[in-house]
């Protein structure tokens, strides 16, 4: 039987973001595209699509930095409006 350790108490501590996933679903030309980074992996996607993800991915990234913050330390809503932001 799994105990947990004593100071959770059983109880999940608050989600840790350690990176970033994009998945394009709308290929349809057969192209496999990959996109990695030291903190996020984005696969699939049309050219436009792809590139999109790209850009955004890169716009979050830099967001976080410019807030002298760190990816494993957000909270994941202030990502969400990160995200938000970087992709309007």
């Amino acid at each position: 039987m799994f105990e947990a350790p004593d100071n959770h108490r059983g109880r999940p501590g608050p989600p840790k973001i350690t990176g970033l996933l994009g998945l394009g679903l709308d290929n349809t030309d057969g192209h496999k595209r990959v996109t990695r980074g030291e903190r996020f992996l984005l696969v699939g996607g049309s050219e436009q699509t792809h590139e999109r993800m790209t850009e955004t991915t890169l716009r979050t990234l830099d967001e976080i930095r410019r807030r002298h913050k760190k990816l494993e330390t957000l909270d994941p809503r202030e990502l969400a409006e990160i995200i938000h932001k970087a992709s309007s």
